[in-house]
Formats: C-alpha cells, structure tokens, sequence
C-alpha cells in the first residue's frame, strides 16, 4: 500500500491514498490505520482502489468505517478509481451510494 502525491491531476482536491494490495483479512489492519491517518491528515481523502485485486467482508468493514469516521469528522472521502473486485463487492453489498454520496447513508442502526 503506498500514499500517492497529494498533487494530483484528476482534479480532486484531498490526499490520493492508493491501496495496492488485497483488502482482505489478511492486510486490513495495517490498510485501516493508513486510512485513518491519511483522513486525520486533512479535510478530503481520495482513494484509489484500481489494483485491489481481492476484497472480503473484512475490506469492505474497513472502507464502511473509515467513510463513517470521515462523515462523522465532517470530512469526504471518495473513491476516484475501482478495481473490477471492488466495483463487484460494493454492488453486492448494495453499497455504491454509500461511497457516492457522503451527505446521505442508506446503512441505518437497527431500531
């Protein structure tokens, strides 16, 4: 996993986190501290999953909590680039909105 340049040339204005390695059980610990630091850093983060070649239910817990950390911080993350597993994972779980439009969350707390 490596931090990319904060100047970027896709036009987004946060710090570009590409994760370059599965997000599985395997990785996710040392993958959510690189996010929570990356989103402590500053008001946006960008991350680029393109070469995330495996996601499990333990990668996709790591992208839910680090956009409710960004939410709750007021804060944005956005997701600027899928691979094809990350893409698939967050239309299983019915989760792109999520990801898409950080003022709105269709994950509620059960009642």
């Amino acid at each position: 996993m490596r931090k990319a340049n904060p100047s970027k040339s896709d036009g987004t204005a946060g710090r570009v986190v590409m994760l370059d390695q599965d997000l599985t059980i395997y990785h996710v610990q040392d993958q959510l501290r690189t996010l929570l630091e990356a989103l402590a850093a500053g008001p946006e983060l960008v991350l680029d999953l393109s070469r995330v070649g495996e996601i499990d239910t333990a990668g996709m817990q790591v992208l839910i909590l680090a956009q409710r950390e960004a939410l709750a911080a007021g804060k944005a993350l956005h997701i600027a680039a899928h691979s094809p597993a990350t893409q698939e994972a967050l239309g299983f779980f019915n989760l792109a909105s999520f990801f898409a439009a950080p003022t709105a969350s269709p994950l509620r707390e059960s009642v």
